[in-house]
């Protein structure tokens, strides 16, 4: 592909306030994945928050529920003790 009829604009950083050039390149590829928007943020304060995001994932916050009351019983497929969370 070529970037004809993109201009490297300047754009400027929602977090940091700093302009950054959103390259012709760079608009060439957005178009190409579809995206429409222009970035809001410059690449350090992306990998930043891409960084931040990682971190607080959904898997590394996620708190399992109150244990609660377990009743053992046996399983009635296999006949092994178990433990289940109603009145079997």
């Amino acid at each position: 592909m070529s970037n004809e009829g993109y201009q490297d604009r300047i754009l400027t950083c929602r977090d940091c306030g700093q302009d950054f050039i959103f390259s012709s390149g760079e608009q060439e590829f957005y178009a190409s994945r579809g995206l429409t928007n222009t970035p809001g943020r410059c690449p350090s304060c992306r990998a930043a928050r891409r960084g931040r995001q990682s971190s607080t994932s959904h898997a590394s916050s996620y708190t399992p529920r109150n244990s609660g009351e377990h009743y053992e019983t046996t399983c009635a497929t296999c006949g092994r003790p178990t433990s289940v969370p109603f009145i079997p």
